[in-house]
């Protein structure tokens, strides 16, 4: 593991997940032991927008129950129960913190849903499979940790089948001026991968990509936000949400990324790119 890796999962294995998110799971009064994966919406997707937006990406893709998909980054693994939930397909999430993998096994073995979706701790620049087994590739802000994206696009390429699919919902470096940190994805710049869509476009073209469809998603990043920090102004802070995820630096990091999104510094965009035919 390279010494940037190593300080990415030093960032995210830095709160003691799992007892954090069953305690909140019993405090919303919710049988442990036999959870859904809507229940879990609110704390297991990790990204902006949260599980309203991995639909948006969802719904742009033709999936079914023959589609063998690929999650990377899968932190505890929340797209990839919706997926395997929605589509009753196969879904392998990989993971570079092992605490994630651990913490995505277990609640995916009390959704049920252990026999359709597996987790392996590996890099996304190294992927631990054989060429062509995927048809579709799934990223939910992931890319801000991989500084090496043309690696990551070729790696990607490699292990998807002739017009496999690979969509990307990323946070991308969209105007002037750097974000203040602590982020959600790194408390300094050292571990930050932060890039342009153009850097993405032109790994993807590098590995044989091609674009079919890119969406910033800016305004909807704004009401997220606003929206979530109404609630948590009414009824303080929720038994389960992505600030058990973040750490004692919570308040600050999405203080810093939503002035940057704000500030038209960066905003979550999407993606969808489309495999050669050979």
């Amino acid at each position: 593991m390279s010494f940037k890796e190593d300080g990415v999962v030093r960032h995210y294995a830095s709160v003691d997940l799992l007892p954090r998110i069953l305690a909140g799971i019993e405090q919303a009064g919710i049988d442990p032991e036999s959870l859904t994966s809507d229940q879990l919406k609110a704390v297991d997707e990790f990204h902006i927008g949260g599980a309203e937006a991995t639909a948006h990406l969802l719904d742009k893709l033709t999936i079914d129950q023959r589609t063998r998909v690929l999650d990377i980054g899968s932190g505890i693994g929340g797209p990839a129960r919706t997926i395997a939930s929605r589509y009753r397909c196969e879904v392998t999430g990989i993971d570079l913190t092992p605490a994630y993998v651990d913490t995505a096994t277990e609640l995916t073995r009390r959704c049920g849903l252990s026999d359709k979706v597996r987790f392996d701790v590996a890099s996304a620049t190294a992927l631990p499979f054989a060429s062509a087994c995927f048809d579709l590739a799934t990223m939910f802000h992931v890319g801000m940790n991989i500084p090496d994206k043309t690696t990551l696009f070729a790696e990607t390429r490699r292990v998807l089948s002739p017009k496999g699919m690979f969509a990307v919902y990323d946070v991308m470096h969209v105007g002037q001026g750097d974000p203040a940190y602590p982020l959600p994805w790194s408390e300094t710049p050292e571990f930050s991968a932060l890039a342009t869509p153009e850097t993405y476009r032109s790994a993807a073209s590098s590995a044989g990509f091609e674009l079919l469809g890119e969406t910033d998603r800016r305004g909807v990043a704004l009401a997220f936000f606003e929206r979530v920090q109404a609630q948590a102004s009414a009824n303080g802070p929720a038994p389960l949400g992505l600030h058990l995820l973040m750490g004692p630096t919570v308040g600050e990091k999405v203080k810093n990324m939503v002035s940057a999104i704000k500030a038209g510094m960066i905003a979550p965009v999407q993606m969808i790119f489309k495999a050669p035919a050979s």
